[in-house]
C-alpha cells in the first residue's frame, strides 16, 4: 500500500488513493447486490398481477432471498478464513449473476421465489466480506471516512434501483430487473480478478455443520410463522412456525456457545458494550427496512402510482442518505456513534410521522420532505454503527464479527418484511369487514384496498414509529467505542501488484 512516512515519525501516512483501486473492486459487486434487493420493493406488486398472487404470498420474493442470505452469512468468516476472502467475494459474485439470469426466466411465483433463494445464497457473502476487507484497508483513525466512502455507493444504489426498476416495470418488463445484473455481474467479477488484493488463509481447525443446518431452520420457521399469522395467529401453520423456529432457534444458541469452531462467534456478546450496540442495531433496520419496503406498496396499492412514479417519487430519500453518509462517517471518528444514532433516528422518526398520516389525497410531493428526513438519518448512523460493532469486537475476529452482524441484519429485514405486511394485511382485512365492502371479484378487491389502504397504512406506519423512537432513546446509551492506536493498523492483506 502506498504511504508517506510522516515527518519526526516512524509511522507512514495514510493516503486515501492508495486503497481507492481494491475499494472500486469491492464496491462494483456490492452495488450490482444492493440495486437488485431494492429493486424488488418496487416490482411487487406488478408481480402479484402478473402471477395472479397476493401480496403476502410474493413478498417472499424479498423475504425467500433475505433468509439465504442470513443462511451463509455466518459462513462468510470461516470460508474467508479457509479459501481466502477475494476467493469467497468473486464466487459469491458469479453466482449471484448465474442466479440472476435464472431470476429473469419464471412462470410462477414460486419458481421466482426459488431463483431469488439462489439469489440469496450468492449475494450473501458479499457485505460481510466487503465490509472486513474495508475494515482491514482502513488505518484505525480514519476508518469512519473510509467506511463513509463505501456506504455513498452503498446508498446510491437504492436511489437507482426503484427508478430503473420501475422504468423497466412499467415501460418494459420486470424480467430486465434480474437481466441487467448478467453484464454488470461479468465486468465485476473480471475488475475483481484484476485488481481485489488478496488475503492470507488461516488455518481453520473444523466446520460447524450442526450450526449449519440450526440456523437456516430457526430463522426461517420463525419467519414463516409470523408472516402466517396475518391470517390467524392461532393456525396451525403459525403455531407450528413459531414453535419449530424458537426450539431451533434455541438449540442454535447452545450449540453454537459449545462449539470449538463455532459457526457464528457468539461468544462477542460476551461484551456489554458489542451486545448493546448490536441490539440498537436491530432496532434502527427493523424501523428502517419496514418504511423503506412499506412507503412503495403504500404509492402503488393506496395511491394508484406506477411502478416508474414510485421510484422517481422515492429518490429524495436515497439522495439524502448518499450526501449525508461521508458526514457520518467523518463525525463518527471525531465525535463517536451516540449522537449520530440519536439524531438519525430522531430525522428517521419524524419522517415516519409524517408517513403515518397519509391520506388518499397523499401525492409525491408530499413526501418529498419526510423522504429527505429519512434519508439523511440513515445517511448518519448506518455505518458508524457498523464501525462502531466492529471496533468494540476483538480484532482477530473482524471477518467472524462482520459475518454474526450481516446475518443478524438480514434476519431482522426479513422480520420487518414479514411483521409489516402481517400488520397491513389483518389491518385491511380488518377494515374490509367492518365496512362490509365486495371483494368477490378482482376488480371488487381492487377498489377496496383503495378505499382502506390509506388507513390500514397510516396504522402500521404509527406502529414502525414507536420502534424509531425506541431506538432513538436506546441510542443516548452508546458508548464512544475505543481510541484508534496506530500500532492496530491492519497488515493481513497483502497487494499483488500495487506500490
Amino acid at each position: 500500500m502506498s504511504q508517506t512516512a510522516v515527518p519526526g515519525s516512524s509511522e507512514p501516512e495514510f493516503k486515501i488513493t492508495s486503497i481507492i483501486v481494491p475499494l472500486i473492486a469491492i464496491i462494483v459487486g456490492i452495488f450490482m447486490v444492493i440495486l437488485d434487493s431494492t429493486a424488488m420493493n418496487v416490482a411487487l406488486s406488478k408481480l402479484v398481477v402478473d402471477f395472479k398472487t397476493d401480496l403476502p404470498t410474493i413478498q417472499w420474493a424479498v423475504t425467500g432471498y433475505m433468509l439465504a442470505s442470513a443462511a451463509v452469512i455466518p459462513l462468510a468468516g470461516w470460508l474467508s478464513d479457509r479459501f481466502g476472502a477475494k476467493n469467497v467475494f468473486l464466487t459469491s459474485v458469479l453466482l449471484f449473476t448465474l442466479a440472476s439470469a435464472l431470476c429473469a426466466t419464471p412462470n410462477s411465483a414460486e419458481m421466482l421465489i426459488f431463483f431469488r433463494i439462489l439469489q440469496g445464497l450468492g449475494g450473501g457473502f458479499v457485505m460481510p466480506v466487503a465490509m472486513a476487507y474495508v475494515y482491514r484497508l482502513s488505518p484505525p483513525n480514519k476508518i469512519g471516512q473510509v467506511m463513509g466512502m463505501l456506504g455513498v455507493p452503498i446508498l446510491l444504489a437504492p436511489a437507482i434501483g426503484p427508478v430503473l426498476s420501475g422504468w423497466l416495470v412499467e415501460y418494459h418488463s420486470w424480467h430486465w430487473i434480474f437481466i441487467i445484473n448478467i453484464p454488470v455481474g461479468i465486468v465485476s467479477f473480471i475488475f475483481g480478478m484484476w485488481k481485489l488484493p488478496f488475503t492470507p488463509r488461516k488455518p481453520v481447525a473444523g466446520f460447524d455443520l450442526p450450526g449449519m443446518i440450526l440456523g437456516p431452520i430457526a430463522f426461517a420457521a420463525l419467519s414463516y410463522g409470523i408472516t402466517q399469522g396475518a391470517d390467524s395467529w392461532t393456525s396451525t401453520k403459525t403455531l407450528t412456525g413459531l414453535i419449530v423456529g424458537g426450539l431451533a432457534l434455541i438449540a442454535f444458541v447452545i450449540v453454537e456457545l459449545r462449539a470449538k469452531i463455532p459457526l457464528l462467534e457468539l461468544r462477542v456478546f460476551k461484551s456489554v458494550d458489542f451486545s448493546f450496540g448490536i441490539f440498537v442495531q436491530w432496532v434502527v433496520q427493523f424501523s428502517l427496512f419496514g418504511a423503506i419496503f412499506l412507503l412503495p406498496q403504500f404509492l402503488q396499492q393506496a395511491r394508484g402510482y406506477g411502478a416508474f412514479d414510485t421510484g422517481l417519487s422515492l429518490f429524495p430519500q436515497a439522495l439524502a442518505s448518499a450526501f449525508m453518509m461521508p458526514i457520518g462517517g467523518y463525525l463518527y471518528d471525531k465525535i463517536g456513534v451516540r449522537w449520530l444514532v440519536v439524531i438519525g433516528l430522531s430525522l428517521v422518526s419524524g419522517a415516519i410521522f409524517q408517513y403515518s398520516h397519509v391520506s388518499a389525497t397523499t401525492e409525491g410531493h408530499d413526501l418529498i420532505l419526510p423522504l429527505i428526513m429519512a434519508g439523511a438519518g440513515m445517511g448518519l448512523m448506518m455505518m458508524p454503527i457498523n464501525s462502531h460493532l466492529i471496533q468494540k469486537a476483538p480484532q482477530d475476529l473482524v471477518s467472524r464479527v462482520t459475518s454474526l452482524t450481516s446475518a443478524m441484519q438480514q434476519v431482522v429485514n426479513s422480520f420487518a418484511v414479514a411483521i409489516v405486511v402481517t400488520i397491513l394485511t389483518a389491518k385491511v382485512t380488518a377494515e374490509i369487514k367492518a365496512q362490509k365492502l365486495p371483494v368477490t371479484s378482482p376488480a371488487e378487491m381492487q377498489k377496496a384496498m383503495l378505499t382502506v389502504a390509506p388507513d390500514a397504512f397510516g396504522h402500521t406506519f404509527s406502529i414502525m414509529l414507536i420502534v424509531a423512537i425506541f431506538g432513538a432513546v436506546l441510542g443516548l446509551f452508546l458508548r464512544r467505542g475505543r481510541k484508534a492506536k496506530t500500532e492496530e493498523v491492519r497488515s493481513d492483506i497483502a497487494f499483488e501488484g500495487m506500490h
